[in-house]
């Protein structure tokens, strides 16, 4: 709470401790404004009028502050008219008091606050576990294409600021199709979900595993080489086959995975579409060499060569 005058300041602060809460005081907008920051408070007891930086001002601020979570504002206020009411309101007020500050009146308000304040910590996890959902692929719980190109350009923005090395994989479920064709839709999206479920065991924690589209996989792996994401990736493709998912079409009559790799190296001007174009290359050699296995991307042209 944020209040000038003493005497007002020392009874709100006592009557909302009375009543259960933690409450820290202020003297002024300014330092009233600095408390907040730090301690992100869920309700906010200011009074209207204070010397430099007045309740109406710190109303504005407080609303204007990007970061997330919501406080309920109480703007208190030796004027009770109509016209200041509203003025506080507009300001970013959610109530008001009027001085001298009734405890039952305190109290009312409070409990406004609480529910107010819960009510809005609901909504952001609901909102942030939509956001979550909007960035995972239903069927297998991966990152989707919308995930992996907020996550892949940011990843190549810090690797080209810092002259860091990073490798992509792109894999794909060999002879998918005539899995669905043989056993059916339901158990080829079993198969799949299984198979994205070992991968993402397989890889580091910092690593990324996004579902392409179909049954293609896109593993993203930072602080990786070429010959490091190699590595990597083959073990990815082993513990698939170790899966022995049956599949009377598939290299060994289990279902197996192919892959191609790119890496992107410091000084490149490359895009992060560009080194997916790579990697699909090499994929569609691991493919043309007989499956179940994993290629690198050819190395690069050198200029005059």
């Amino acid at each position: 709470m944020v209040d000038d005058e003493p005497v007002s300041r020392l009874v709100v602060h006592a009557a909302v401790e009375r009543l259960g809460h933690e409450c820290v005081a202020a003297a002024d907008g300014e330092t009233g404004w600095r408390r907040f920051v730090d301690d992100e408070p869920d309700v906010l007891i200011a009074d209207r009028i204070m010397p430099g930086l007045d309740g109406l001002a710190l109303c504005r601020r407080v609303r204007a502050d990007p970061r997330p979570g919501y406080t309920y504002i109480v703007l208190v206020t030796a004027l009770g008219h109509r016209e200041d009411v509203l003025e506080g309101m507009e300001a970013g007020a959610d109530d008001y008091l009027v001085k001298p500050v009734d405890p039952f009146a305190l109290q009312s308000r409070l409990i406004a606050a609480e529910r107010v304040t819960a009510l809005h910590a609901e909504l952001a996890r609901h909102r942030a576990e939509l956001a979550e959902l909007a960035r995972k692929d239903a069927l297998t719980g991966l990152g989707n294409r919308r995930s992996l190109e907020e996550d892949l350009r940011a990843l190549h923005a810090r690797s080209q600021r810092y002259g860091r090395t990073y490798c992509v994989a792109m894999c794909d479920v060999d002879r998918f199709k005539a899995y669905n064709d043989t056993y059916g839709h339901q158990a080829g999206d079993k198969a799949l979900a299984a198979v994205a479920s070992r991968v993402s065991a397989q890889v580091r924690t910092g690593d990324g595993v996004y579902r392409y589209g179909g049954e293609e996989l896109l593993l993203v792996l930072p602080e990786q080489n070429l010959e490091s994401g190699m590595v990597a990736v083959e073990r990815v493709r082993a513990v698939v086959e170790q899966l022995g998912i049956p599949h009377v079409a598939g290299p060994g009559g289990v279902l197996t995975l192919s892959a191609g790799v790119a890496a992107y190296r410091p000084g490149d001007d490359t895009t992060p579409e560009e080194l997916l174009k790579r990697a699909d290359g090499a994929l569609y050699q691991a493919k043309a060499t007989g499956r179940n296995r994993v290629c690198p991307e050819q190395a690069p042209v050198q200029a005059g060569g």
